[in-house]
């Protein structure tokens, strides 16, 4: 049975709470965010390459649509390991049809784990050590393994796992069985939830044997994998649910565990996470030639040097210039840009702006 790690990378997400700067053909996942140059694609290839060790065992699932771009960022990624969805179904096909082409190619006693495109993480030694305790459980007992971040504050935007009873003690990190997953909660929820001490954020990040995983699908999401084991993708995607892994299967399964991680985490989910990863002692966080009066608290970003952003009297605000397109919003209600999208995506002259 191999201890190595298959590291998955998730990258068919559409980043839509950061447009303008997040558009169709360059979502999220491949823009330069925290201030390195990087993108984070590439920074999170980066963070997993020597878990993998080396790019022959990385592996990388998107779109149709975005895997041209997904070649352009990563060039040193073996043609083989990136796998094109025809159409986006959300992440339980993409884990499922991922899990499959794994086991094909190493077995099914192959530890794999999955890893959305676009998060920040800070501690990246922390990091190494926590996918390296969770591979080693995954790779010793029959366990599907989430990375729940421990939470700083209570967000309201993300979801959240309920510790369960300890099991174990991996590598000095404790390992829970999950009582549940919930939704995002409100401001008072997530308040309680933190109050209790046995809350997590969900992080997206999960680590299991291929055939673990494979046969758990078959008993709670048959729909998904059955198809996907008959057919060609290009087939069985169409008929396949839009669904998530969570709602799908980690809900259900009675083999999931959680370790509970501290390596400094945002999902960076919209505009609001520019506030929290660069927010100094100034009043706004700038990222544009930017003259205000009596402007505070607010989010400044323009793509282009040439151009200046000026202000007066706004707090809470965030404003982004990016080529064509200008988005003002106050900073709690960034969550509302994705149905601003769906109102441009319903007019034909407006689709030039996505």
């Amino acid at each position: 049975m191999s201890r190595s790690l298959v590291p998955v990378i998730l990258a068919g997400g559409k980043g839509e709470r950061f447009w303008p700067l997040s558009r169709k053909h360059r979502p999220k996942q491949f823009l330069s965010l925290d201030g390195s140059g990087k993108s984070l694609l590439v920074a999170t290839a980066d963070r997993l390459l020597p878990l993998a060790g080396g790019w022959e065992h990385l592996w990388v699932v998107t779109s149709a649509q975005l895997a041209a771009g997904v070649r352009e960022q990563l060039p040193q990624l073996p043609v083989e390991n990136l796998l094109a969805e025809p159409e986006g179904r959300d992440t339980a096909p993409a884990v499922a049809w991922s899990t499959i082409e794994v086991a094909k190619r190493y077995g099914e006693d192959t530890v794999v784990g999955f890893f959305p495109a676009d998060p920040w993480i800070e501690d990246q030694s922390s990091f190494q050590k926590t996918l390296k305790a969770a591979t080693e459980l995954a790779a010793t007992e029959p366990a599907i393994v989430t990375l729940g971040v421990k939470p700083s504050y209570p967000a309201t935007g993300y979801g959240y796992i309920e510790q369960g009873d300890m099991t174990n003690n991996i590598g000095g990190l404790p390992v829970y069985r999950i009582n549940r997953f919930t939704e995002k909660p409100d401001r008072a929820t997530a308040e309680a939830f933190l109050a209790t001490d046995r809350f997590c954020w969900n992080s997206g990040m999960f680590i299991f044997q291929a055939g673990v995983m494979l046969k758990e699908l078959h008993i709670y999401a048959p729909e998904i994998i059955t198809p996907l084991q008959a057919q060609e993708p290009e087939v069985a995607y169409p008929q396949l649910p839009k669904t998530s892994i969570d709602y799908a299967l980690m809900e259900k399964t009675k083999l999931a565990y959680v370790l509970p991680v501290d390596f400094g985490w945002d999902d960076l989910g919209d505009w609001n996470a520019m506030e929290r990863l660069l927010k100094g002692d100034a009043p706004n966080v700038e990222l544009a030639n930017h003259v205000g009066i009596d402007t505070q608290g607010t989010i400044l970003y323009a793509s282009d040097d040439a151009e200046i952003i000026v202000t007066i009297g706004l707090e809470d605000v965030v404003v982004v210039r990016d080529r064509n397109a200008t988005l003002i919003v106050k900073k709690d209600r960034t969550q509302e840009i994705k149905q601003v999208l769906k109102t441009l995506q319903s007019n034909p002259k407006f689709l030039e702006f996505l």
